[in-house]
This record gives C-alpha cells, sequence and structure tokens, in this order.
C-alpha cells in the first residue's frame, strides 16, 4: 500500500479508536450547552472544537492503553487491538489532542482552561489505572460534574455553572460509567479490571445507575423554575429509569436494560440543555 493510500486508512483507523459516538454525544452536548448559555458564536466554536478535541484524546488514549487487554478477550473489532495502529501512535495523537484541546480553550479564558485541565487530567487518570480500583466512578462523577460549566465559563461573563447542574451532571457521569461497564464485566474481570461495577455487579449497577439519574433529574427539577416542557422531561427521565430498574429485577441484565438506563441518560442531559 503506498503512502498515499495509507493515510485515509490509518485516519479512519485512528478515528474508530476515539470511542465516535461517545464523542459526537460529548461534542453535541457542549454545543446544545453553549447554545442554551448564550455563548458568542465565535467563542461557542472553539467551545467545541475543543471538547471535541479533548474527547479524542480520552478515546483514544483509552484504546491505546487498553490494547493488549482488548487482544487478549478478542476484540478485534478495535483498531488498536486489532493492529490497524499502533499503541505508541495512538498515546502520540491522543497527547497531541489533549494539547490541542488545552490550547483552543486558552482564548476562552482561565476558568475554561483550568476546568478543562482537570476534566482531562481526570479521564486520563481512569484510563491510566483507576479504572481497575473502588474509585473508578470519580472521573466520571468530576468530568461531568464540570462539563456544565464548560459553557458558562465560555462567556463573555464566566462563571460556574449553577450547583443544581453541575449534580446532573455528576449524576450522569456515574450512571454512563456505571451502565456502559456492564456489557464488559466477563471480559474485564479476565484481564483483571475490577472497578466499582465489577464489585458491585451488574444489577446493583443498573439500580444505582438509575437512581442517580433520577437524583439528577430532581436536582434539575428543584433548581429551576417549572415549566411544561421540563416537566415533560422530568417524567420522561423518571419513567425510563423505573422501566430499567423493573426490567433488571425481571430478567438478567442484558441489551434492553442497558438501552433504557442509556435513554434515561440522555433524556436527563437533554433536562439539563433545556433548563
Amino acid at each position: 500500500m503506498t503512502d498515499a493510500a495509507a493515510k485515509p486508512h490509518l485516519v479512519r483507523a485512528l478515528w474508530g479508536a476515539t470511542h465516535p459516538g461517545p464523542t459526537l454525544v460529548v461534542t453535541v452536548l457542549s454545543l446544545a450547552l453553549g447554545i442554551a448559555a448564550g455563548v458568542e458564536p465565535a467563542r461557542l466554536a472553539l467551545l467545541v472544537v475543543a471538547v471535541f478535541a479533548g474527547q479524542v484524546s480520552v478515546g483514544l488514549s483509552n484504546d491505546a492503553i487498553d490494547g493488549a487487554r482488548d487482544a487478549a478477550v478478542g476484540r478485534t473489532d478495535k483498531p488498536i487491538a486489532g493492529g490497524a495502529v499502533t499503541p505508541e501512535r495512538g498515546i502520540a495523537v491522543a497527547v497531541a489532542s489533549a494539547i490541542l484541546a488545552v490550547g483552543l480553550s486558552v482564548p476562552l479564558g482561565t476558568g475554561l482552561v483550568a476546568a478543562h485541565a482537570i476534566a482531562l487530567a481526570s479521564a486520563w487518570a481512569y484510563n491510566a489505572g483507576l479504572k481497575s480500583t473502588p474509585f473508578s466512578i470519580a472521573p466520571f462523577v468530576l468530568s461531568f460534574g464540570l462539563f456544565p460549566s464548560f459553557a458558562t465559563l465560555s462567556t463573555v461573563s464566566p462563571a460556574l455553572a449553577a450547583p443544581w447542574a453541575s449534580v446532573a451532571g455528576a449524576a450522569l457521569g456515574a450512571a454512563v460509567h456505571l451502565t456502559n461497564v456492564v456489557r464488559d464485566l466477563d471480559d474485564d474481570r479476565r484481564t483483571g479490571v475490577r472497578g466499582l461495577p465489577h464489585r458491585l455487579g451488574a444489577r446493583a449497577s443498573v439500580v444505582l445507575a438509575a437512581c442517580g439519574i433520577l437524583a439528577g433529574a430532581i436536582a434539575v427539577l428543584l433548581g429551576t423554575d417549572a415549566t411544561a416542557l421540563g416537566l415533560v422531561f422530568f417524567v420522561a427521565v423518571a419513567a425510563v429509569a423505573v422501566a430499567a430498574v423493573v426490567v433488571v429485577f425481571a430478567r438478567p441484565p442484558g441489551r434492553a436494560v442497558f438501552q433504557l438506563t442509556m435513554l434515561a441518560a440522555l433524556l436527563l442531559a437533554a433536562q439539563l440543555v433545556v433548563a
């Protein structure tokens, strides 16, 4: 394969190693929160690109660090585990993306630089080893708890987000961690990963995630003026979270309960944006 032909293949493989779905969801959420917070267009564009670069860094570093572990359990669908990208190249691009993310945050103010740097350091700490400890949930609570402040710190009058927004963000992060790991519990155990969800078990993790999502929805509801749309989202979040708990006790945890819990988390994110 020529160098010219290899480059598009490498770019596709690198993109596949960034966890594209979560990367795009978080990036779009930053756009929605920025619009809701009234961030000016030029500053909003910088914010969104900075968040995107940060998410690329987090996803790539995760797969690069876990390359050998993923290969051991047959995850050849992942570009680094499958050999399409070397772990060294993945780490190099991840580091460059993290530097770019912080650099793009600089014009938006020291508050955003600090918040983004803390969130990225937290995510990298998870990838580097915290995922195998009882404190595996901490980086998600910290990073997602800070996330609503990315928008408010990017305005011309920067300030931290309201406490209810931070609580909702932290609840969302906890739910994402507890639910996402459920699908890989067996593979993780075989390769020595024993984070909080592994110690709790699938059923308890889903219940805790659903309770966290409900707590976040209540925080948003109580922290803002109740509107008809806000009430609709709250009821939707509560209904789906309760449905996930019912399903997880009715049958062994599987794809359906994962989808329900993630739907509740997405509805909570939408409720946060609307609020």
